[in-house]
């Protein structure tokens, strides 16, 4: 089998909310085995956990809520999490929204390197697909299909010139996600920008830490990847189904989906248990699999 692992020590960083626009100091905390992830709003003395259950809101972004307590855009740091193989930890924060820092989840991997790994005795759960589950919404579709490892198959499409059709395939371990997904960066349309800030959203945004595209290009000097759009979209995957509870052992395939309907997803994936089953991996069969969601303990 293999071990939970949490944070070796606490360690912090500081930024800007995207959308609220506002300061806050993030603090990562080891945590002890089968508590998962846990958000702790330290203002308010409140946790929220990182589950699908707490879903708050998808407005451009995830977020969790509890006991009139709300987390915001917690999908970046999420999937840093899941892919960094951290099962167990607490995320502090001052303020309601995880900073963006530069859009992507490359600081959020950089801050996990910093504070190291710690192996906890007791063993990680796997969630194993056994037959497909698929949710649509109009053109919008989440599948995912049996495989030995996790995968995942995404399409985009929008009415601009960079994008319109982009897809990326990444088997997803340690390694494939800090080099090919982790940098990918978020981002939006310099005319639904003023919007978006009508609504109260994007307050925190800039060129410093989002992908703006005008009608015909990009207004950032360039981009990490010829289809770093795509692999964004990967990322917010990872990151909102890591919100099942487990680590997924299957091949995800979305075309054109986004945080309602990989929330939605998230939901639908354990309403049919008859498609999965919990398993713990011995270190041969686990070998080069890295978890893409945080297990959770069994009840």
């Amino acid at each position: 089998m293999t071990f939970q692992r949490t944070l070796r020590r606490q360690v912090a960083c500081a930024g800007i909310g995207l959308h609220s626009g506002s300061k806050v100091t993030l603090t990562l905390k080891p945590a002890a085995a089968d508590s998962g992830i846990r958000f702790r709003r330290s203002d308010l003395g409140i946790d929220i956990p990182a589950s699908v259950a707490h879903v708050g809101g998808t407005n451009h972004a995830t977020c969790l809520s509890h006991h009139g307590a709300v987390v915001e855009t917690v999908e970046h740091l999420l999937a840093a999490i899941a892919c960094m193989g951290v099962d167990n930890a607490v995320v502090e924060l001052d303020h309601r929204e995880v900073p963006v820092m530069d859009g992507s989840s490359a600081p959020f991997v950089y801050l996990i390197q910093e504070a190291g790994i710690r192996t906890l005795a007791a063993p990680r759960r796997y969630l194993k697909v056994l037959r497909p589950i698929t949710l649509s919404r109009g053109d919008k579709l989440m599948s995912l299909y049996p495989s030995d490892f996790f995968k995942v198959t995404y399409s985009i499409s929008f009415d601009h010139p960079l994008l319109r059709h982009q897809s990326h395939t990444l088997r997803v371990d340690e390694n494939a996600f800090i080099d090919d997904i982790a940098p990918a960066r978020t981002f939006g349309f310099l005319h639904e920008v003023e919007l978006l800030r009508q609504q109260g959203l994007a307050l925190g945004g800039s060129l410093e830490n989002a992908i703006v595209l005008s009608e015909t290009g990009v207004l950032n000097n360039q981009l990490r990847y010829d289809d770093e759009f795509v692999r964004h979209k990967i990322l917010d995957a990872i990151g909102d189904l890591s919100l099942v509870g487990y680590p997924i052992i299957g091949h995800l395939v979305a075309h054109r989906a986004g945080h309602a309907l990989h929330t939605a997803f998230a939901k639908r994936i354990l309403e049919e248990p008859d498609a999965w089953k919990v398993v713990e991996l011995v270190p041969e069969q686990a070998a080069g699999f890295v978890p893409a969601a945080v297990p959770v303990k069994a009840g």
